[in-house]
């Protein structure tokens, strides 16, 4: 009778995980779907120049198209989104499909073109990739977003109105040149931006870099109450660290710099979000009062 009981007990024990795992599952997949949160940061930087209004810049990473949680009607939602904020610069943190395979990209890419193409900023939409990116078909990625009108930085430097936007290639995928990044920048005026994928190059960034905008890290994307990620290191690497925990998520200040690292509007491999949403910024920039 006793092992009866017991026996009872576990069965119900295991129904109940059981049926834990499949509700956050499904949570999950609503939340990899969900509309994207706006957050939002106003950013002073010394060498601002004068009597020039500031301008506001939406930062927008990992679109990740090709799986469950991003489709190109939901990719459409999103740049209707940002184009109603009406931002003067409108800079892209890579990531732009699914997947690892050549196929992947190649797949993929062409469905980027028709929703980017629709994105509207006065001073216009620059790009680097991510890891995402350079594992597929980088030459595919690039040429989507040719069409669609972007600029795609790597290790080189753009004069945007009143910034210089730096882009550091991927650093997760070993393409960042830093040096090189900031030497294109010399002979260019104004507050450097560094665009780069994974924030991880911020600590190599020199004190005259105020400002960088990242992704990558998808705020850790399934995020548990106290116990924090669910993954910080990643299987398919031989369990190296996807990022420097101090880049994880949101606004960071370092001595002398903001770091901002959006969550990302896409899911990656795995198209489930738990306690960490999807989300852009809109950030504005200006002088130091």
């Amino acid at each position: 009778m006793k092992k009866m009981r017991l026996g009872n007990a576990s069965a119900i024990l295991t129904s109940l995980l059981v049926g834990l795992m499949a509700l956050a599952v499904a949570i999950g997949l609503r939340g990899a779907q969900a509309d994207p949160l706006l957050r939002r940061a106003n950013i002073a930087v010394p060498g601002w120049p004068h009597g020039v209004r500031p301008i506001k810049v939406a930062l927008l990473s990992d679109i990740h198209l090709g799986n469950r949680g991003m489709d190109a009607a939901r990719l459409e939602r999103v740049v209707a989104q940002l184009n109603r904020a009406h931002p003067d610069l409108i800079l892209l943190a890579g990531d732009f499909v699914a997947g690892r395979a050549p196929s992947d990209g190649a797949d993929n890419a062409g469905a980027l073109t028709g929703p980017l193409a629709r994105l509207r900023a006065t001073l216009g939409v620059v790009a680097v990739l991510g890891n995402h990116d350079y594992w597929t078909d980088p030459d595919a990625i690039r040429s989507a977003l040719a069409r669609a009108g972007v600029t795609v930085l790597e290790n080189e430097a753009l004069q945007q109105g009143p910034i210089v936007v730096v882009g550091v290639a991927d650093g997760f995928s070993g393409h960042d040149r830093v040096a090189r990044a900031l030497s294109a920048a010399h002979g260019l005026s104004g507050p450097r931006v560094v665009l780069t994928h994974s924030p991880d190059p911020a600590r190599r960034l020199p004190p005259s870099v105020p400002l960088v905008l990242a992704g990558h890290t998808h705020c850790g994307q399934i995020v548990f109450p106290l116990i924090g990620p669910l993954l910080s290191r990643s299987p398919r690497e031989h369990w190296r660290q996807l990022y420097d925990p101090h880049y994880r998520c949101g606004l960071v200040r370092d001595p002398g710099r903001v770091v901002i690292v959006t969550a990302g509007v896409g899911s990656g491999t795995t198209p489930i979000r738990l306690g960490a949403p999807p989300d852009w910024w809109l950030i504005t920039i200006g002088p130091e009062l």
